[in-house]
């Protein structure tokens, strides 16, 4: 079964980094063996936001070429206007409850990526959020570490 795998910042970071570290190796090699076994990699705008303005903050020029790399290897998911509604509601439905993702005065990127992820289950049945944020993610969409998604 094809899964739908949405990167969070954490893998997503790692793939842009020109660096050869261990880490960097193993999930580019974990990315190339996710597609070879047919399934589906997104690379949510809000996520290429995140990643992309530290980039250019920085000025890692390679880091910015890689990531739009990426675009030609992954798919490139834009934000809707029915995600930002869906990531509306699962931001006031997190602070009623008491269990903020994030500082109530920033833009909340965890529920932008949440609702981009819950607007494609209407499309996929498979859908996982690969992420370092397991706990905060998985509190509205399917998520785990990159390296625990199976291939």
């Amino acid at each position: 079964m094809t899964r739908h795998i949405f990167l969070d910042s954490s893998p997503l970071g790692l793939l842009s980094s020109p660096a050869r570290s261990t880490e960097v190796v193993a999930v580019s090699d974990w990315m190339t063996e996710c597609l070879s076994a047919g399934h589906k990699l997104y690379i949510p705008e809000v996520i290429d936001y995140e990643i992309r303005r530290e980039l250019l903050r920085a000025g890692k020029i390679h880091g910015i070429a890689r990531l739009d790399g990426l675009k030609a290897v992954l798919r490139y998911l834009p934000i809707t206007t029915s995600a930002m509604l869906r990531a509306a509601d699962l931001w006031s439905m997190s602070r009623r409850t008491g269990v903020p993702t994030g500082d109530p005065k920033k833009l909340d990127v965890d529920v932008i990526l949440c609702a981009q992820a819950l607007t494609a289950q209407l499309q996929f049945a498979d859908v996982i959020v690969a992420t370092s944020n397991v706990g905060h993610i998985s509190r509205f969409v399917p998520a785990d570490l990159w390296a625990n998604i199976a291939p």
